[in-house]
C-alpha cells in the first residue's frame, strides 16, 4: 500500500485530493495545526491525521520519513510579503531538505497559473513572484518533481463563485473591480484528479519534471463570472444583480478598504496586481488532456451547488450536489 503525505490535506482542494487518493486504497497522512479543522475528511478509510506544524522543519522531516510521495498543496491568497515568501517559498525548500534527508523523492507541487520559474521576480504580484520562487527551490533539488498551474478553481465547497452569488443575495448592485481580468476555471474534482493521476504513474514517473496548465475549456471575463454566479443562483429571478466595473483606481481604493476590515479580504490590491495577468493557458505547457482528463465546463457542475434548490451555500448544503457531480468523475 502506497503512503502519501498530504501538506494542505484540510482545504478546499485538498479534501478532494484525500478523497481521490484514499479510493485508490492509499494510506494518506494530512498533518494540521489543529485536529478540528480535519473533520470533512477524519472519516474517510486509511487516513492519518497529525496535530503539527508543518513549518517546523524538523517536524516536517519526521512527517515526510516513510511516505512514498508527498503532496504540496499548501498556499495562501492574502498577506505581507513574509506570510507570502513563508507559505510559498520557505516551505517548498523546507520541504525539499526533508526529501533529501529521508530519501523520498516524488513531490507533486501545486503552483499557480502565472507563475514563471525561469524569471519569477517579473510577475506582478507577490503572490504570483513568491509561487515562482517556490517553483525554483523545488526544481533545485534532486526530486521527481511534477507541478501543477491551475487557474482559479470552482467547486462546491469554493470561496469564488460563493462569494459572487452570497453578495448578490445581500447588495442590489455589485461593484466590482477588476471586471475585464480573464480567468479558465477548472473543477476543483479535475484537479484531484490529475494529481491523483500523477502519483499512479510513480513507478515509471513518467509526468515528473512536468509543469501542467490546470485550466478548464472556457475563458470568462470576472464580470461574465460575477453575472453568473447570480443567474445559476437565483438571484433577482436569475437574472442577478446589475455589475458595475470601477475604474482602476476605485478598484485598487475599494481593494485597500477591503483590506483594511476584519478578517480575510474578498479581494486585495494584490489580488488585483496577480490579475492583470490573464488567468488562462499558455498553450505553452501541457494541459488536463496530456494525463487522459478532459476538463469538465464550469456552467453545468456551478449549477449543482449554486441553484435555488440547494438551499444554500457551502459544504454542508451541498452534499446532495457534490455527490452527483462527483459520478462524472
Amino acid at each position: 500500500m502506497k503512503k502519501i503525505l498530504v501538506l494542505g490535506g484540510t482545504g478546499f482542494v485538498g479534501r478532494h485530493v484525500c478523497e481521490k487518493l484514499t479510493q485508490l486504497q492509499w494510506r494518506v497522512t494530512v498533518p494540521t495545526r489543529q485536529v478540528a479543522s480535519a473533520r470533512g475528511i477524519q472519516m474517510l478509510p486509511s487516513l492519518d491525521v497529525f496535530e503539527t506544524n508543518v513549518h517546523d522543519e524538523a517536524a516536517l522531516t519526521q512527517l515526510v520519513a516513510g511516505h512514498d510521495a508527498v503532496v504540496n498543496l499548501i498556499a495562501i491568497l492574502h498577506g505581507h510579503p513574509q506570510a507570502f515568501d513563508k507559505a510559498h517559498v520557505e516551505l517548498p525548500k523546507k520541504l525539499a531538505r526533508a526529501c533529501a534527508a529521508t530519501g523520498v523523492s516524488r513531490v507533486i507541487h501545486v503552483s499557480a497559473l502565472g507563475a514563471d520559474a525561469r524569471n519569477p521576480d517579473v510577475a506582478p504580484s507577490m503572490y504570483l513572484r513568491s509561487k515562482g520562487h517556490g517553483e525554483v527551490a523545488l526544481h533545485q533539488a534532486p526530486l521527481a518533481l511534477t507541478i501543477f498551474r491551475p487557474s482559479v478553481i470552482f467547486g462546491a465547497e469554493d470561496k469564488f463563485l460563493n462569494v459572487f452569488a452570497s453578495l448578490q443575495k445581500m447588495f442590489p448592485v455589485i461593484p466590482l473591480a477588476g471586471s475585464h481580468a480573464l480567468f479558465q476555471p477548472v473543477w476543483v474534482e479535475d484537479v484531484a484528479r490529475a494529481i491523483a493521476h500523477c502519483l499512479q504513474d510513480a513507478h515509471t514517473h513518467a509526468s515528473s519534471g512536468q509543469t501542467f496548465e490546470a485550466c478548464g475549456p472556457d475563458v470568462f471575463t470576472l464580470r461574465q463570472l460575477v453575472e453568473l454566479a447570480g443567474q445559476l443562483s437565483g438571484v433577482n429571478e436569475g437574472r442577478g444583480r446589475p455589475v458595475f466595473p470601477l475604474p482602476a483606481a476605485l478598484g485598487r481604493l475599494q481593494a485597500r478598504l477591503m483590506e483594511l476590515a476584519p478578517g480575510e479580504p474578498l479581494m486585495s490590491r494584490d489580488n488585483m496586481d496577480s490579475m492583470r495577468l490573464p488567468n488562462i493557458a499558455s498553450g505553452n505547457l501541457p494541459g488536463l488532456s496530456a494525463l487522459g482528463i478532459t476538463p469538465s465546463a464550469l456552467a453545468g457542475i456551478a449549477a449543482g451547488y449554486l441553484g435555488p434548490v440547494s438551499g444554500g451555500w457551502g459544504l454542508r448544503s451541498n452534499l446532495t450536489a457534490r455527490r452527483k457531480t462527483a459520478g462524472r468523475s
